[in-house]
């Protein structure tokens, strides 16, 4: 074995990678400034809605998940399905326990706020699909692993988004003796959302890979056009960003203590996910790969629909729309955070 100590993994980022945290962050103050001084912005991002959702953001996602999805190495997700004790680990934190600590932390930390505490529920319920890649990939988490995951949280986010919504809204609050709420989110909503944000690029990803490989070969796609494709998905999450906030900066910037209130559960929400996810990988013995992706496929939220369901169940104004937007203004950061954390804990907490 080498004397010579490893560099460490936040080492070998790139430069536009190490960074990320300040182009976010410059992306976010972007994004509210041109809402603040470009008002007309937000009306036209809501004139180019299809089905609640807005196709300039609609872009800037399938920009930034098509080059994740075009590494995967499609022909050994096969080894990622055998893994039954990841499969079962993920649906429960993220079916079973996700939407649980979501509901306890927004009674807890907002009883007296039904609309935002409704809002962060919903937020709760529409789990991740189209960033944890992202996240996933930076911090060196099995790709494979992840599109399988993905692929099977939003088969569930079809069948049982509006289910868990009448659960945890109309049904549990009343059997605690608490306010109850509905919630109006049909299946085709959900259904678009999923085809949007992960059909889309994940068909492209793997038409890629196979037309690529059979006209070049494997070495000239892995070497040559995935480093070409590669940046571009940092590109378009920042760019997604700066017109999220462009549309509902405006809202941030007038209510920073109703913004701060929400943040406190989701900074706790996001916390107690991850380490969850790297608590259970761990003790199951998953290796890190696939513990990180546990981690951040439990962690993360798909805010695009929690948004779109809040906006069209409750209205662009209302307070369950703003706890929507609130979730990505935390959200980012905090697994970008999240992201050097597991870096970090990388040769601490694994071996190999």
């Amino acid at each position: 074995m080498s004397t010579l100590a490893p560099r460490t993994a936040t080492a070998r980022l790139s430069t536009l990678d190490r960074w990320l945290p300040l182009w976010i962050g410059l992306a976010m103050l972007a994004g509210i400034g041109l809402g603040e001084y470009v008002p007309f912005v937000g009306d036209a991002l809501e004139a180019l809605e299809v089905g609640g959702i807005s196709l300039p953001i609609a872009l800037g996602l399938l920009v930034m998940m098509y080059p994740v999805l075009a590494k995967v190495c499609y022909d050994k997700v096969a080894a990622v399905t055998g893994d039954r004790r990841l499969l079962v680990s993920s649906l429960v934190l993220n079916w079973l326990v996700g939407p649980a600590v979501m509901f306890a932390l927004a009674w807890t930390f907002l009883p007296d706020l039904p609309a935002y505490r409704t809002g962060l529920i919903i937020v709760g319920l529409a789990r991740c699909i189209a960033m944890v890649v992202i996240w996933n990939d930076l911090a060196c988490g099995d790709r494979e692993a992840a599109a399988v995951l993905v692929a099977i949280n939003s088969v569930f986010q079809v069948v049982a988004f509006s289910v868990l919504g009448w659960f945890y809204l109309a049904v549990l609050p009343g059997w605690l003796g608490l306010e109850t709420q509905g919630l109006d989110a049909s299946m085709g909503t959900i259904a678009l959302n999923v085809l949007v944000f992960l059909g889309v690029p994940l068909v492209a990803g793997f038409v890629s890979r196979a037309v690529g490989e059979r006209a070049k070969g494997r070495e000239w796609y892995e070497e040559t056009f995935l480093p070409r494709i590669g940046p571009w998905a940092l590109y378009g999450l920042l760019f997604t960003i700066v017109l999220l906030f462009a549309l509902q900066g405006d809202q941030v910037i007038a209510h920073p203590w109703d913004v701060a209130r929400i943040a406190l559960p989701l900074l706790c929400y996001f916390a107690v996910m991850w380490g969850a996810g790297m608590a259970t990988g761990r003790a199951l013995g998953l290796g890190y790969a696939r513990t990180t992706t546990l981690a951040f496929t439990a962690a993360g939220n798909n805010f695009e629909l929690a948004i779109a369901v809040a906006i069209g169940t409750f209205g662009a104004a209302s307070g369950e729309a703003l706890a929507g937007v609130v979730g990505p203004l935390i959200e980012v950061p905090v697994l970008v955070a999240l992201v050097y954390v597991t870096l970090w804990l990388r040769p601490r907490l694994f071996a190999a």
